[in-house]
């Protein structure tokens, strides 16, 4: 008699000890979704969200110390968001191309991580942001070549250099299916931009030169920069750059095709450089305000990743005094905070 009452009283105190109430209470909670707010029906309510809140603004000009650009269509409007699962969402104008310019530093940047491993660009180039323009020859002459940073003109042109190739033709081919393959389909070069390109190029020549002078080029100085000035007038849409974002997202792999472009390894190493320096003079700005790498072009687009779930691009080619494109900033800006993906934005734990 007095075992069977010690038991019970055994028993009720296992029931109603915090312990168990804690396991009951664990054991009743719902899961979380896998993506919280990345529903498809969230994501293409952000995209058209910003896009009929940003579609009339008219701030910025098109870049026009590179006389094609100034003749590009200033209302074009593209957004694009491509996640890691391969799902594509679109507003605005996805047929209408530009070229790539300086976004297209992060994917030959890729390219020589992927050949030669990330100490190369350590060793070769350096990763910390200059701290002037992004065609300053005074950050090159400081620095005797040293600490350049592959998403400023010296740095990319470097890279440029540096892309597995025995000559300037085996390097442009590289470059150019390096772009294709994260693109997911064969891009093509704009020739009016290139030959405009080309022909003022002079001070990206004068860099190139200065570099060789100080042991920073490792290719013909003059083929490099031509090699370089051809990646700059790859033609893209808005789709286009989302795939080539979504691809670092998912860690190298494009999720439309499945193909793996490069390998986690180099897409660790390339994002942080996106963070740093991504933006020209803005970087920091832009990484206060998102958390998220990005990298703009002076051909009026924007693309960033959010890694793990999805990249985005934008697509209008007035630019603010910096060099971004103005609605692009405020387009992505306004679905990073809609959809809760800045990364630095923590929900404290209960």
């Amino acid at each position: 008699m007095r075992l069977s009452r010690i038991l019970a009283i055994f028993v009720c105190i296992l029931v109603i000890s915090p312990a168990g109430f804690a396991q009951k209470k664990k054991a009743a909670a719902p899961a979380a979704p896998a993506e919280g707010t990345l529903t498809p029906a969230a994501i293409q309510k952000a995209l058209d969200e910003a896009y009929e809140k940003f579609k009339d603004v008219k701030e910025g000009k098109n870049a026009d110390y590179i006389k094609e650009l100034a003749r590009v269509d200033p209302n074009i409007y593209g957004i694009a968001i491509v996640t890691t699962d391969g799902t594509i969402y679109t507003k605005g104008d996805l047929q209408s191309a530009v070229s790539i310019q300086s976004i297209s530093k992060v994917f030959t940047m890729a390219r020589v991580i992927e050949e030669q491993g990330p100490r190369v660009i350590m060793d070769k180039i350096g990763v910390d942001a200059t701290g002037m323009r992004f065609n300053s020859i005074v950050a090159v002459e400081l620095q005797k070549g040293k600490e350049i940073n592959p998403l400023v003109n010296p740095g990319a042109i470097a890279s440029t250099s540096l892309v597995n190739g025995s000559d300037s033709a085996a390097k442009w081919k590289s470059i150019l299916q390096t772009h294709s393959d994260f693109a997911g389909r064969q891009l093509g070069l704009d020739g009016p931009v290139y030959i405009s390109e080309a022909g003022d190029n002079l001070r990206n020549q004068a860099i190139a030169h200065l570099l060789l002078a100080y042991g920073r080029m490792y290719f013909d100085p003059v083929q490099a920069t031509d090699i370089y000035t051809k990646q700059c007038a790859i033609s893209v849409n808005a789709k286009d750059l989302a795939v080539m974002a979504a691809t670092l997202a998912n860690g190298g792999v494009n999720p439309v095709t499945k193909k793996k472009i490069v390998s986690p390894e180099t897409v660790k190493y390339t994002l942080p450089v996106m963070a740093t320096a991504g933006l020209y003079d803005d970087s920091g700005q832009w990484l206060y305000a998102t958390g998220v790498p990005a990298k703009s072009g002076v051909g009026g687009g924007i693309i960033a990743v959010v890694p793990g779930k999805f990249g985005i691009a934008v697509i209008s080619p007035p630019l603010s005094p910096a060099g971004n494109s103005v609605k692009a900033i405020y387009t992505i800006r306004a679905i990073i905070e809609a959809l809760g993906v800045n990364p630095y934005q923590i929900t404290p734990k209960q």
